[in-house]
């Protein structure tokens, strides 16, 4: 007989299962491969790995880049198997023995997974009914729950509001236990918080290549902290837990970040252009987004969503067991071509039904 631990049966899983749609803008990817200059290099650099050898040298060669452009110490970063893989060993540092993890709720899903998987306690915090979160009652919850981790999403996912570094900064310096910032979606809205970290040491900001940079698929995500909180995360990693066609890919996308910047601001210009002209459907509510994906409500969301994917467009819908997003649906930014399509079947089936 097999003996599975304690719980396991219990635990919540993220459904990753997807379809390979005509026009798939339901898990906010970007929906272009890497630029053409940027594609040739890594190719190229690509040709002279060595898979004989672990990849010490990569691994660091990407953790001095990303410390030069931050200005900190290479010391204060690790790289992970994407943000997701940072913030689990986060929830891993600070979690066990039923500590408790405060975060907002709706928010990134994974977080109560991770709070389950590390033996801690989640302590759910409801935002508002425009999902904005008020600072001062999440401070109160973090101390009154006597937490050991606080987490925010800013921007925050899936409904895509942000918060201020004032207000970032308010919650790290009222708080005792640390904080953990997920930046997945912060080039989208460009205020980012790390420059706090030399401030307050309860802080680690995390970051990612999969949104801004494209690299869903390589699975590359960094953090940024105090050395000292730095060492303990990494207490929690594997040996060479990154692989080095990972590594040597973001090494050269990172180089090249530049090269990004025409794309990311066509995704901010695609999604105000979206916001605009959704917002004149009546009955559709539409949420400000500071991320590549805008978050709409209608009452008729999951017919809407069926009707799109029978013509072959993806979005999220939300379980109905996720009742603070009843009827939602979160819709990422392709190219223009595909936001026109995807406008305008939604806006032609909501006039007819």
């Amino acid at each position: 007989m097999l003996n599975y631990r304690k719980g396991l049966d219990e635990m919540p899983s993220y459904d990753g299962v997807e379809r390979d749609y005509r026009i798939k803008v339901n898990a906010n990817e970007c929906t272009m491969n890497l630029p053409p200059l940027v594609e040739e290099r890594v190719i190229y650099g690509l040709y002279f790995v060595g898979l004989n050898r672990y990849p010490n040298e990569e691994y660091y060669s990407l953790v001095e880049q990303i410390a030069r452009n931050f200005s900190v110490k290479p010391e204060q970063i690790l790289i992970g198997g994407g943000s997701s893989e940072i913030i689990e060993k986060v929830f891993h540092t600070f979690g066990g023995d039923g500590n408790k993890v405060v975060y907002p709720v709706p928010s990134f899903s994974m977080y109560k997974i991770y709070a389950k998987a590390a033996d801690s306690q989640a302590v759910p915090f409801a935002l508002d009914k425009n999902f904005d979160i008020d600072v001062d009652k999440f401070i109160a919850t973090v101390k009154s729950e006597n937490a050991n981790l606080a987490v925010i999403c800013n921007p925050n996912n899936p409904t895509g509001n942000a918060l201020t570094v004032d207000d970032v900064e308010k919650i790290a310096k009222s708080i005792d236990c640390a904080f953990l910032l997920d930046e997945a979606y912060v080039e989208f809205y460009g205020h980012s918080a790390f420059k706090l970290v030399a401030k307050y040491p309860n802080l680690i900001v995390a970051r990612t290549f999969s949104k801004a940079y494209g690299l869903a698929g390589a699975r590359v995500g960094y953090s940024i902290a105090n050395a000292e909180v730095t060492k303990m995360i990494g207490k929690t990693f594997m040996p060479y837990h990154m692989n080095k066609l990972s590594l040597v890919t973001a090494d050269i996308v990172y180089q090249m970040r530049d090269e990004f910047l025409p794309r990311i601001q066509m995704t901010i210009a695609e999604r105000k252009r979206m916001a605009e002209r959704l917002k004149k459907i009546p009955a559709l509510e539409v949420f400000t987004s500071h991320t590549n994906f805008i978050l709409i409500r209608h009452e008729k969301a999951e017919a809407l969503k069926n009707y799109l994917e029978s013509i072959d467009i993806g979005i999220r819908y939300f379980s109905p067991s996720a009742q603070e997003l009843k009827n939602c649906l979160r819709i990422s930014i392709g190219t223009r071509e595909e936001n026109d399509e995807v406008f305008k079947a939604i806006s032609d089936w909501l006039t007819t039904h």
